[in-house]
C-alpha cells in the first residue's frame, strides 16, 4: 500500500514498513498522519533505508513510533545508515525518560492534607485580622457603616428563613417529646416530659439547630455571591476606586447574621416547645394547660439566656466563613461549588465544636 512518505505490505507473519522521503520538521506532521493508519498487530521489519534526508525533528518521531510499537509487538530496524545511527543514539541517550506518577503512600497523603489545613488556618487567622481592622475602623467612624445593606441582609438571613426555622423546630420538638415520652411512661413520669422538651430546646436544640440551618441557607449563600463578584472582577474594582471589601461586603453580613440568629433562636425555641407540647397532648394525653404551667415551673430565665448568647457566636463563625471562602474562589465557577460547599462544611463543623464548648463551659460554672 502506497503513501508518501511510507510503504507498507502485509502477509501472515508479518508487517513489513518502508520509509521513503524527506523525514525533516516541515514533513513530521504529514508523516505522523500516516504513521497513525500503520496496523500493528504482527511482527513489523521497518526499513529505512529509502529516506533521502532527515534532521533531529524526523529522528524523534521515529523514536516516538518505534518505542509505542514496540510496546504492542515486535519491530526490527532495518537499512539504517551510520549517520541514522548516530543520530538515534545522540538523541535517545538525550530524551528525558517520563516515568508513570508515583502513587502517593498513606503518610505523603496525610502530610499533604496537614498542610493544606494549616496553610488554610493561616489564610482565615490573616482575614480575621483585616475583619477586625475594619469592625474598629467602623466603630470609631459608625457613618461607614452600611446600614440599607445590613438591613437588607437582616430581611435575607433572617425573615425569609423563618418558614423553615419554623417548620424544622417544630419536627424536633417532636421528635424529643415522642421518643422522651415513650421512656418516661415506663416510670410514669410523663409529666416530666415539659422539662425534657424546654431545657433541651432552649439550651442545645434550639439554638445548634437553628445555626446549622442557617449555615446550609445563608452561609453558602454569602460564599456564592461574594466569589461570584470575585470572578467578575468586582471586588478588584472595588479595591481599585479606593473602597475596602470587608467593609461593604463583609460588615454587612456579619452584622446583620448577628443580629437576625438570636431572633430565629428565640423563634424556634417557641416553635420547638410547641411541637413537643402536640406531641406530648398526643402520645401522653397531657393538656396544653397543664404543659404550659409545667413549663412556667421548670423552664428558668437562665436556660433561655445561655441558649441565646450562642446566638451571636454563632452568627459571627458562619458569617465570617461563609465571606472568607467567598474570598477564596479563584477565577472559575467550578470553584464557586467547592468553596460553597467548604463553607457549609466548615460552618457547621465550627457550630458544632463551639456548642460542645460551650458545654462544657456552662458544666464547669455550673450553669
Amino acid at each position: 500500500m502506497m503513501k508518501e512518505f511510507l510503504t507498507y505490505e502485509t502477509d501472515q507473519d508479518q508487517l513489513k514498513l518502508i520509509s521513503t522521503g524527506e523525514w525533516m520538521l516541515g514533513t513530521v506532521l504529514q508523516i505522523e498522519k500516516e504513521l497513525l493508519q500503520i496496523p500493528y498487530d504482527k511482527k513489523i521489519v521497518w526499513d529505512v533505508s529509502g529516506i533521502s534526508d532527515f534532521d533531529s525533528a524526523g529522528v524523534l518521531l521515529f523514536i516516538d513510533y518505534y518505542e509505542r510499537f514496540q510496546k504492542e509487538t515486535e519491530v526490527e530496524i532495518v537499512g539504517y545508515t551510520e549517520n541514522q545511527k548516530d543520530m538515534y543514539t545522540l538523541l535517545h541517550k538525550h530524551i528525558p525518560k517520563i516515568e508513570p506518577p508515583r502513587k502517593k503512600g498513606m503518610l505523603e497523603n496525610l502530610g499533604r492534607r496537614t498542610y493544606e489545613i494549616l496553610d488554610e488556618i493561616k489564610s482565615f487567622i490573616t482575614f480575621l485580622g483585616h475583619l477586625f481592622y475594619a469592625m474598629f475602623h467602623t466603630f470609631v467612624k459608625p457613618k461607614d457603616i452600611r446600614f440599607k445593606e445590613t438591613i437588607y441582609h437582616i430581611h435575607q438571613s433572617g425573615f425569609n428563613a423563618l418558614i423553615i426555622i419554623a417548620l424544622t423546630s417544630f419536627l424536633v420538638g417532636m421528635v424529643i417529646s415522642y421518643q422522651g415520652s415513650v421512656q418516661l411512661a415506663k416510670f410514669g413520669a410523663d409529666i416530666f416530659i415539659v422539662d425534657t422538651v424546654a431545657i433541651s430546646i432552649t439550651r442545645e436544640l434550639g439554638p445548634m439547630i437553628t445555626a446549622i440551618v442557617i449555615a446550609g441557607r445563608s452561609g453558602s449563600a454569602y460564599t456564592a455571591e461574594i466569589g461570584a463578584m470575585k470572578i467578575t472582577e468586582e471586588i478588584a474594582a472595588m479595591r481599585t476606586m479606593g473602597f475596602d471589601p470587608y467593609t461593604f461586603l463583609v460588615l454587612p453580613r456579619i452584622f446583620a447574621l448577628m443580629v437576625a440568629l438570636p431572633l430565629l433562636i428565640f423563634f424556634a425555641d417557641l416553635i420547638g416547645i410547641l411541637g413537643g407540647m402536640v406531641a406530648a397532648s398526643m402520645q401522653l394525653d397531657i393538656s396544653m394547660g397543664l404543659f404550659t404551667q409545667r413549663l412556667y415551673e421548670v423552664l428558668e430565665v437562665k436556660h433561655y439566656l445561655l441558649g441565646m448568647m450562642k446566638g451571636p457566636v454563632f452568627a459571627f463563625l458562619i458569617a465570617a466563613v461563609g465571606c472568607f471562602r467567598g474570598f477564596q474562589v479563584s477565577y472559575n465557577t467550578e470553584s464557586v461549588g467547592l468553596h460553597t460547599t467548604a463553607s457549609v462544611v466548615n460552618s457547621i463543623f465550627l457550630v458544632i465544636a463551639f456548642d460542645a464548648l460551650f458545654s462544657v463551659i456552662f458544666t464547669e460554672l455550673g450553669l
